[in-house]
């Protein structure tokens, strides 16, 4: 949190320069001396005002206001100033909280720093810095991924059917993960739009069926973000006993898994590539969304809800879920069409022992040796051929 807090103060310093210019710039009505006239009003020899000088009558601030108004029409630069320079003297909002009566968030004063709206220093962040470069890097990760389909393929051999299954995932395996992966989606999309839509879809379907979009998307991000912090709870305690590190994934580590070559590297029942996902992709930037959400619906205990606090877990909860949607767009990849027969894995929950064999043979091998049983549940999908009783030993 600390980078992050010096990320938003470093953005922010990018409008030290145009506030100190807003703050010095002469009001309406103020003479201005042109090059000209400097030339011959000289200054008196006390070094005072120029001769013949007279200084205009300071206006009032309704009066700046006004003219500000004729000249300048939609222009209440005035007013706010006037309430950024009130201090402490609060104004009258219907907003309720703390923060009520704070029309404009006053930003901390550090050693030669002029800035006073924290707020716009936080959209200097999002709009400079998260949003480009998170963008940007989401972009590159479909471009890899479409790279490497388009040259290497899919990986693995045509599925066989052996005559022996066993099963990969239980009933409530496959029901945690779908799950997970159904909100995760939703959420995804929702936020993609969020984020995005201002500038690539606004333009194209209007702003009126774009705010009905985003009112229902955001509705929706609102009411899903429980169901995936349940179930990313639920999908942690079930698989983390078989993403614990081994020696094994450090070989398999070593030789990039095989992917480069003509046959994958054998492993347990998931690759290091598969726990890498798991704890990088899923559970640390998961739980780290799910607490700066519950911040952002000003549910977490103990921290209070101010701008401040909701900026900072903005800028946090869009961070991390740039890092999980690219991760988990590698995830999907190689679970769907980067992988044969993986998505058959997950859908029905059982694999042919030759497709065990090919990509999880030390897997296979403890199944083999009876340290772990070929079917862990006693229900089998309806469209998976049942274990014979050899198959079924425990």
């Amino acid at each position: 949190m600390p980078g992050l807090i010096r990320t938003a103060l470093l953005a922010a310093a990018l409008l030290a320069g145009g506030l100190a210019w807003a703050q010095n710039a002469p009001a309406a009505g103020t003479a201005v001396t042109t090059p000209e006239k400097a030339t011959r009003e000289q200054p008196t020899a006390t070094g005072g005002a120029p001769a013949g000088f007279v200084a205009p009558a300071e206006p009032k601030a309704d009066e700046s206001a006004a003219a500000r108004t004729q000249t300048q029409p939609g222009n209440n630069a005035p007013v706010w100033r006037g309430v950024r320079d009130s201090g402490s003297q609060p104004g009258t909002t219907s907003l309720p909280g703390a923060e009520q009566g704070m029309l404009i968030q006053p930003f901390a004063q550090y050693p030669g720093s002029r800035l006073t709206n924290a707020g716009e220093a936080w959209r200097e962040v999002r709009n400079r810095w998260i949003l480009p470069y998170g963008g940007a890097f989401l972009l590159i990760v479909a471009l890899t991924i479409a790279i490497f389909y388009a040259t290497k393929g899919p990986l693995g051999q045509p599925v066989r059917d052996t005559g022996r299954k066993v099963e990969r995932f239980t009933p409530f395996e496959r029901a945690a993960h779908w799950a997970n992966a159904g909100a995760f989606v939703a959420l995804a999309v929702s936020g993609l739009v969020m984020a995005f839509g201002k500038f690539i879809l606004l333009p194209v379907i209007g702003s009126t069926l774009f705010g009905w979009l985003t009112w229902l998307l955001k509705t929706m991000h609102n009411f899903v973000g429980p169901l995936f912090a349940v179930s990313l709870v639920i999908v942690v305690l079930t698989f983390v006993k078989d993403n614990i590190a081994n020696k094994a994934d450090f070989v398999w580590l070593k030789k990039a898994g095989g992917m480069l070559g003509d046959h994958e590297i054998p492993s347990h029942r998931f690759n290091a590539g598969e726990k890498g996902i798991f704890w990088w992709g899923v559970t640390i930037p998961g739980l780290i969304i799910v607490a700066s959400g519950l911040v952002l619906d000003q549910l977490m205990p103990g921290i209070p809800a101010l701008r401040g606090n909701m900026q900072i877990a903005h800028m946090i909860h869009a961070s991390a879920a740039v890092v999980m949607t690219a991760m988990l767009m590698g995830h999907i990849y190689m679970g769907t069409i980067g992988t044969r027969g993986a998505l058959d894995a997950m859908r029905t929950g059982w694999v042919d022992a030759a497709w065990a064999k090919e990509h999880h043979e030390l897997w296979l091998a403890d199944i083999d040796a009876g340290k772990i049983p070929t079917q862990r549940s006693h229900q089998v999908a309806s469209n998976a051929a049942p274990p014979t009783a050899a198959q079924g030993r425990a």
